[in-house]
């Protein structure tokens, strides 16, 4: 398979870590976007070292236009194209709505939704002038049924999967595909809230009976790249949990 340079933002912990690692041992050029993680992102990189893959990682706060413009320039100058663009960065509050405040809807909305449609804004200009390219969003369960206490953090996936479906129409015509992952209730530090009592709850409403691995996640971001003519769909990955 062709090289590719790949950007991913939110690569330091959890899915985003999984998808760069998977990534980055197909032999493709990652680009690791990290805000406050930045000891995981070292780790990440060092460990891949080891491993004979070189990775890049940057700073940035991807609900900034600015820093968003910046990943994409260092991107550019350095490999001069962009293959590739995952929007991974999330961020989730639990809380009732007569809790939320003005901050906490800017600092969820501003992440998971603004920043996607930045970085996507940014990186589509690349891949509408060599025509091709692909943009994958990873999105959320919640996105399309929603979640009880996380009514903004569902409002952000649900905006991404409308985005997808929005760009897919508009790109599709300079060759780039769009696409979503709405994962299920995923082993990652963002669930370190539920207590075993309540992960096993899950896992019986589940029709696998079991919550699901990063790696499953990792794989599904591995087709889509390696696909040419799957565009503007919302992939659900939750083990049965959900039938839409």
């Amino acid at each position: 398979m062709e090289k590719q340079v790949i950007i991913i933002t939110g690569a330091a912990r959890g899915i985003g870590r999984e998808i760069a690692k998977t990534l980055a041992n197909e032999g493709h050029q990652i680009i690791c976007n990290y805000n406050k993680s930045e000891k995981q992102a070292i780790e990440l990189q060092e460990e891949l070292k080891k491993e004979g893959k070189q990775i890049d990682i940057y700073k940035a706060d991807i609900s900034k236009e600015e820093e968003c413009k910046k990943i994409v320039e260092f991107t550019l100058k350095k490999y001069n194209k962009i293959d590739g663009l995952i929007n991974n960065a999330g961020i989730d509050k639990i809380q009732q709505i007569e809790d939320v405040t003005r901050q906490d809807w800017e600092e969820i909305i501003n992440t998971n939704l603004y920043g996607a449609f930045c970085m996507s804004q940014q990186a589509s200009k690349n891949m509408i002038h060599n025509k091709k390219g692909w943009i994958i969003n990873i999105s959320s369960i919640w996105g399309q049924v929603g979640a009880s206490m996380e009514v903004v953090y569902s409002i952000s996936k649900a905006g991404m999967d409308g985005m997808t479906k929005a760009l897919a129409k508009e790109l599709g015509p300079s060759g780039i595909r769009v696409n979503s992952i709405a994962p299920g209730i995923i082993d990652t530090e963002m669930n370190s809230n539920l207590n075993n009592k309540e992960i096993k709850q899950i896992e019986k409403e589940i029709l696998l009976e079991k919550i699901g691995k990063t790696e499953d996640i990792a794989k599904c971001v591995k087709w889509l790249i390696e696909d040419n003519y799957t565009t503007g769909q919302i992939i659900s990955i939750n083990g049965g949990w959900i039938i839409t």
